[in-house]
């Protein structure tokens, strides 16, 4: 008698069933056994030095993780809903995203309710938060390499790169100056003044490229004149600033004595990468661009390079995240690698690493610090000084350059743009001891300012005004960018 699909399929379940059934039952009963068999056996006795069994520290460690694990997510849902309400009043979703960071550390949140701010982010979640967050930022440095296009470099003329340079010169003597009034009311005793007023010079001198970027892709300049000018300023102010950090943090961590030989081993670094390493990558990108996509071999290759040059740059003492950038420099930006590595990363950076930036450093944002006119007005000095050092020294030499004041004041503008870039230096301050807790709160509020500063100014400035003729002859030199 012929048997129909359902019985047959019927007769398969019950016997799997069965077989399954008598597998765990009789897994239970061999391990009863086993276990009988162990229970009067003895072990050796603990050695010295280890936790013993059920100690409350591992549990504290687990707890830590689940803290982590919890605030992950909401650091990244707050960043992406502040981040997306700053863009539709256009500004950069960075600023709304840095604010959420802050809003979720000690300066809202921990007064609002403190009793959520403790559960969230305690204490204890800050080295393991901080950790996510220095990897993060050293990717997304490596990253920035990554779309660094030397033929800006190449390719500017003269007056370009004087511009840039006065953006950095300028606000980097007035930090300077002001840190002689500042370092005797926020500084403290224990960093040399030297230091100081160098590292306060750079965080005035800083320009976040990303974010200038983005502001002149939204407004679609970044195929006019005043684009390619503030494009190719901003690159080169980008490499002299990032150069100028690492002196200045070889400086801080070798308390000035020693700062020669971090500066000739750092220089070293930059020949061996420059003489040795780039070719080696021009010699990777030839035999990976034609292939479809990059393999995880030669992915593995691009990793081990730029970990190693951010812990070779870290171990000379000019920070992990400059090794990172070279690395990121000396690869085509339009080659596979480069393609293909800021495709699968960028997201991740983005989406999940920064965020964790973000609420790290709202964590280390106090702005309960700022308390008082006095401290405010200092904020305001800070923000002024800042804005003036970037805006009048690229207006000036933009002037110099032969643009008219419109164009000049729309350079000195865009120059002014701060962002992550900031908050990356500041970060750095923080971690050496050069900045206190209360600099470091003006220093963030001067960064998170001046950048939300740059779009409401230029669209005022360049509502219906052209700024896109081919007048000027600097404009002219500029038409191969």
């Amino acid at each position: 008698m012929a048997h129909s699909p359902a019985s047959d399929r019927t007769a398969i379940l019950r016997r799997t069933a069965l077989f399954y059934v008598g597998v765990v039952g009789g897994s239970v009963l061999l391990f009863f056994w086993v276990r009988s068999l162990g229970a009067g056996l003895a072990a050796p006795a603990l050695p010295p030095g280890q936790l013993p069994f059920g100690v409350s520290g591992v549990r504290a460690h687990v707890d830590v993780l689940l803290h982590v694990l919890l605030a992950l997510p909401v650091v990244i849902v707050a960043a992406r809903l502040v981040g997306k309400l700053f863009a539709r009043f256009g500004q950069p979703p960075v600023i709304g995203e840095v604010l959420a960071g802050i809003l979720l550390g000690p300066s809202l949140l921990g007064r609002a309710w403190p009793e959520a701010s403790s559960f969230l982010l305690p204490p204890e979640v800050a080295p393991l938060l901080g950790i996510i967050a220095q990897v993060g930022v050293v990717l997304y440095m490596f990253l920035v390499g990554l779309e660094l296009d030397p033929s800006y470099l190449r390719k500017s003329p003269h007056a370009v790169l004087a511009i840039s340079h006065a953006s950095i010169v300028a606000p980097f003597l007035l930090g300077a100056s002001f840190a002689l009034y500042l370092y005797p009311r926020l500084g403290t005793s224990d960093v040399p003044f030297t230091v100081f007023a160098l590292f306060l010079g750079v965080s005035m001198s800083v320009t976040a490229f990303p974010v200038l970027a983005r502001i002149l892709t939204d407004r679609r300049l970044t195929r006019t004149r005043l684009g390619s000018i503030a494009i190719t300023c901003a690159s080169v102010d980008d490499v002299t600033a990032w150069c100028l950090l690492a002196i200045v943090v070889g400086v801080a961590k070798a308390q000035v004595d020693g700062s020669l030989s971090t500066v000739l081993l750092a220089a070293g670094y930059v020949g061996f990468v420059l003489i040795a390493l780039r070719p080696g990558a021009r010699w990777v990108v030839r035999r990976t661009d034609p292939l479809p996509e990059l393999t995880q071999g030669w992915m593995a290759v691009v990793f081990v390079a730029f970990l190693l040059s951010a812990f070779v740059t870290e171990w000379i003492g000019i920070h992990a995240l400059f090794g990172a950038f070279v690395i990121g420099a000396i690869i085509p930006h339009d080659s596979l690698i480069a393609r293909d590595l800021r495709r699968r990363l960028e997201d991740l950076v983005v989406v999940l690493l920064l965020p964790a930036f973000f609420a790290y450093t709202g964590l280390r944002t106090q702005i309960g610090l700022v308390d008082g006119a006095y401290e405010w007005l200092l904020v305001a000095a800070i923000v002024a000084i800042a804005s003036l050092g970037k805006f009048g020294g690229s207006f000036a030499a933009a002037r110099l350059a032969g643009l008219d004041w419109r164009e000049s004041s729309a350079i000195g503008i865009l120059m002014n743009t701060r962002g992550l870039m900031e908050l990356v230096v500041l970060n750095i301050g923080l971690d050496l001891g050069v900045l206190s807790p209360s600099l470091f709160a003006m220093l963030v509020l001067m960064a998170v300012v001046t950048t939300m500063l740059t779009t409401p100014v230029l669209d005022r400035l360049t509502r219906g005004q052209s700024l896109f003729g081919e007048s000027t002859p600097l404009a002219r030199a500029n038409r191969s960018i």
